[in-house]
């Protein structure tokens, strides 16, 4: 259940056999009851019967889930955004990127990624 919720919480799609299913544009149910067997499920009758044989419990389900391993996000004004800068990054190993790279990690929820400070000028 936790490679659905997981991806759920931090509002990345979740795959399902051959489905993809994106959190803005769906509904999460999540039943807890007996399994189903054959019979329960031809027909296309395999939710109705699941519905009425099971608790929902989604809402139980997402509160008892760890929170979210989303990287944490710095705003830093600074009249000389240049200075600033390089004070924070004194003494580490910092390398510039394209912006289309940095987005593509943080949207990919590189785990490698501790933080994301953005740097702004006073106006």
């Amino acid at each position: 259940m936790a490679e659905v919720i997981a991806p759920w919480l931090e509002d990345l799609p979740v795959e399902l056999g051959e489905q993809e299913w994106v959190p803005a544009e769906s509904r999460l149910k999540i039943l807890e009851g007996p399994r189903l067997d054959g019979p329960d499920l031809a027909f296309g009758q395999g939710w109705s019967n699941a519905e009425r044989a099971s608790e929902e419990v989604t809402e139980r389900e997402l509160a008892a889930a760890p929170a979210p391993d989303l990287p944490d996000a710095f705003a830093v004004e600074a009249e000389q955004t240049n200075a600033t800068l390089g004070k924070l990054l004194e003494g580490q190993a910092a390398r510039a990127i394209a912006w289309t790279e940095a987005r593509d990690r943080i949207d990919g929820r590189d785990p490698a990624i501790a933080a994301v400070i953005l740097v702004t000028k006073k106006p």
